[in-house]
């Protein structure tokens, strides 16, 4: 089965016009960018989340109309911790944007007033460039964001090979996905890090109504008959094909466009 990588989404976006607001889509959501801050208990939670919301997105929304996704963590291995994703077309649009954000004289200022504080914004971050999968669904942003907050769960198969890592997505993009579906379980997005930790991997985000809901789906999930034969019928082939899973809870941050 031919799977969109990095080299893929590359190749396909290469020649394609940047997509910047006001500019109907010319492509897919080819690259997302995931920006995970870590913080300490104290000021930074706030005043992270008040310059996300006054200052970051307001300037994306005047370059950027690709998904934008800000959250706050529920559950993950450093507390507390904000994390940012957006999706752009091509890195060429990535670039302009970045770019365009560097130039834009009031989000300078309101990077100046952040940082000017006695401790730092924020303890260290991480920024992670994924690749979409050619079997990954394109995020719609609503006109109106939703009034509740769902749960987003983050998940990050690492596998022991590339070859593995094949294998992987052959199994999602075939049979895996649908059994989704058909359970209630519908990620946003599927990708591929080409940047970042934990290679080689297969990352996706899914949101949930709220964590009972969550806990149903990955009940019926493991006690799913096809998928119990489909999860044997992996490992005979390819051994293991996901060795290590990493996990992290998420709620959408009031302000944020996707929510």
């Amino acid at each position: 089965m031919k799977r969109r990588n990095f080299f893929g989404a590359l190749a396909s976006t290469a020649a394609g016009a940047p997509l910047l607001a006001g500019q109907p889509p010319k492509s897919r959501t080819a690259f997302y960018v995931l920006d995970q801050y870590f913080l300490k208990n104290g000021t930074q939670s706030g005043r992270m989340q008040e310059h996300f919301s006054r200052a970051l997105l307001p300037a994306l929304n005047k370059l950027h109309s690709g998904p934008q996704i800000f959250l706050e963590a529920l559950v993950a291995p450093h507390m507390p911790q904000a994390a940012v994703i957006v999706g752009y077309s091509s890195l060429e649009e990535y670039r302009l944007v970045r770019q365009k954000l560097s130039a834009d004289a009031d989000f300078a200022r309101a990077m100046q007033a952040w940082e000017a504080h006695e401790e730092p914004p924020f303890e260290k971050y991480v920024s992670t460039l994924v690749a979409a999968t050619d079997y990954s669904p394109e995020i719609v942003t609503p006109k109106k964001p939703a009034e509740a907050q769902r749960v987003f769960e983050l998940r990050v198969y690492r596998s022991p090979t590339h070859r593995q890592l094949v294998a992987l997505h052959e199994r999602f993009a075939g049979p895996e996905v649908k059994i989704f579906s058909r359970l209630g379980i519908d990620p946003l997005f599927y990708g591929e890090t080409v940047f970042g930790p934990e290679k080689p991997n297969l990352v996706y985000l899914t949101p949930f109504d709220n964590l009972a809901v969550r806990e149903k789906a990955w009940a019926a999930f493991a006690a799913d008959p096809e998928w119990i034969k489909v999860r044997k019928e992996s490992i005979d082939r390819g051994g293991q094909i996901s060795s290590v899973i990493q996990i992290a809870l998420y709620r959408a941050a009031a302000y944020s466009p996707l929510r």
